[in-house]
Order: structure tokens, then sequence, then C-alpha cells
């Protein structure tokens, strides 16, 4: 990966995004510059997040989203996290996070391995 062409126009895109108050075009935007693949994938992990925040259980996430449990899993860690960006963003899109997420497994939950 080319870290700094990587830094360098993530930072740029992201400050353009945030100048704009234009939600069709950010929407138009991420519809051009991303494969439809990848908006479903990005347009699920969203949908995790809340459904995290939400107190949903993974396994029922899991299988509403049809996303592995590792992916939800490190959602699930990365919503956690002190001043987490997801926490923040969900706040900013209008959603009530509980401080203190407890996370569920579901029933017949067992230990996961992932790789990151």
């Amino acid at each position: 990966m080319q870290t700094d062409l990587v830094t360098s126009n993530l930072s740029e895109m992201a400050r353009a995004l945030g100048k704009t108050r234009d939600p069709e075009l950010i929407e138009d935007f991420l519809r051009s510059l991303l494969t439809a693949s990848e908006v479903d994938e990005i347009s699920k992990r969203w949908a995790l997040v809340k459904d995290l925040a939400q107190g949903t259980p993974q396994r029922v996430i899991a299988a509403n989203l049809g996303l592995s449990l590792c992916k939800i899993t490190r959602g699930s860690r990365e919503l956690q996290r002190e001043n987490s960006p997801f926490r923040r963003l969900l706040v900013v899109a209008g959603y009530d996070v509980p401080d203190r997420i407890v996370m569920k497994r579901g029933p017949r939950a067992k230990a996961v391995a992932c790789d990151d």
C-alpha cells in the first residue's frame, strides 16, 4: 500500500466532503467512486454499527445482513474504542448512542477466530 498516497488523498476527500452541505452530492460521489459491490459492503457495515449501538445481538446482525461474525466483532471493537469515530458519526447522524454498549453474541455464542 502506498501509505503517503492513501493518507493525502483520503484526507483531501474527507475535507471536501466535510465542506459540502449537500447529502445528494456526497451520495452521488460515493456511488461514482465505488463499485456496486463496495457500496453494498459499506452500507452493510454502517447498518451493522447502527444495530450494534441499539443492542442487537451479533448473530442476529450476521443473519440479517449476511455478514461474517468477524466483521461484526471488528465493528463492535471499533464502536467501543474511546473517542470512536463510529460512535461520533452515529451521533452526527442523529442516533442516540448509549455511553456503554453491551455486545450480545446471541444464542449459541462461542468465540470466533478472526484475521484482521
